[in-house]
């Protein structure tokens, strides 16, 4: 009754085949089983092939023997098991390891039926945070595994969460075809209940540009955000510049997001947001020297999935401040893709992700706004708010 799939690159996942019992205390599923008794361990997070992750995240143990602890809590329902102490705190993981799996777990598995979400490493803020987004998937209270102390009773449970590879839902392998556009369907539920939030009371004119913004420090700073800003309102163009914080709220981003036309910003983990654009709105990514095949799998493939128009500005090596650093002939310059190799070294990383900032080329970023701005008005025109 104790079946566990380790044949995944990406994630392990194990079930209970019939009435458990867990002890929050120790991380242990109990099944009674007059056979020999015998353990499963298992680490709930989809990033397996990454030891230096999966060692933060705590095992659960599936125990079967001939008793189990006394229930105190009895749940109708099956359990689903996952944790959140991997990368929690960058929104892009948050997702990528966490939301995105839990749709495509809950829709393979549990299709049309009640589940009650066990949940290990949530803090208090991250339960806040996405109070919403975990109601859309159950309606039953969630049980904090590390704080937990009362034992437990389900009609079975399922540890482990289904992963397809960075930011995807393949429908092939889903037992119900389910896409992408199913998951960005689940956010507008949570977010807006299906309804479109427009920020303006009188219909505006000008496409709404969202240019997202990142603060210093941090890394792809866009240096010249006010003349850019400028540049996009001398188009046409209605902007917003729009800088998350951990407390930004996810239902007044998603209102914001969600109303706009287009939306611009450099690769980092806030345009996760450009999940909250309706299909058929505009996302341009500006990619650095370097990020050319990250800025794909991390919001390349989900917006061209869900539906945007999306586009990618890609830096020339005058509008990166490497250029200030490194002699334009330098392979960290002329060749990144030689100068990374095969994988990303944190020395590579450093480079690209964490030293580099751009100042876009106004005269150029000017011309490839004017295209930017067509669409959007053509979506704008549709009558999509």
């Amino acid at each position: 009754q104790i079946s566990c799939d380790r044949s995944h690159q990406n994630y392990d996942i194990c079930s209970v085949n019939g009435p458990t019992t867990l002890d929050p205390t120790t991380s242990t599923f109990f099944l009674v089983d007059p056979a020999p008794a015998s353990a499963e361990k298992i680490r709930p997070y989809p990033r397996k092939w990454e030891n230096f992750v999966m060692q933060r995240i705590e095992e659960v143990t599936i125990s079967s023997g001939p008793s189990s602890p006394k229930c105190e809590v009895q749940h109708n329902v099956p359990a689903l098991v996952f944790s959140v102490g991997g990368y929690t705190g960058n929104f892009w993981h948050e997702f990528n390891d966490g939301f995105v799996p839990l749709f495509i777990t809950v829709h393979s598995i549990f299709p049309n039926q009640e589940i009650v979400l066990v949940i290990d490493k949530a803090r208090g803020w991250w339960i806040s945070k996405y109070a919403e987004l975990l109601h859309a998937f159950s309606k039953q209270p969630i049980i904090l595994l590390d704080n937990d102390t009362a034992t437990h009773c389900f009609t079975s449970a399922t540890i482990g969460l289904i992963s397809h590879g960075y930011m995807t839902v393949d429908p092939t392998l889903m037992p119900n075809s389910k896409t992408f556009v199913h998951f960005r369907g689940l956010l507008d539920e949570a977010y807006s209940h299906g309804r479109i939030r427009n920020r303006n009371n009188s219909p505006s004119t000008r496409p709404r540009l969202m240019l997202m913004s990142r603060r210093g420090g941090l890394g792809r700073v866009i240096l010249n955000q006010v003349e850019v800003k400028r540049v996009a309102e001398d188009t046409g163009f209605e902007v917003t510049v729009f800088e998350p914080t951990p407390k930004t709220s996810l239902r007044q981003a998603y209102a914001l997001i969600n109303s706009s036309h287009a939306m611009v910003g450099v690769h980092g983990a806030a345009l996760t947001h450009s999940l909250f654009l309706r299909p058929g709105s505009v996302f341009v990514q500006v990619v650095p020297l370097g990020l050319e095949w990250v800025a794909e799998v991390c919001f390349g493939t989900s917006a061209k999935a869900m539906g945007l128009d999306y586009m990618e500005y890609k830096i020339n090596a005058e509008e990166s401040s490497l250029i200030e650093k490194y002699n334009k002939n330098d392979t960290v310059i002329k060749d990144p893709v030689a100068f990374r190799g095969k994988s990303w070294s944190d020395a590579a990383m450093n480079i690209y992700l964490k030293e580099q900032n751009v100042k876009l080329d106004l005269f150029r970023f000017r011309e490839y706004l004017k295209k930017v701005y067509k669409k959007a008005k053509r979506f704008m025109d549709k009558g999509e708010g």
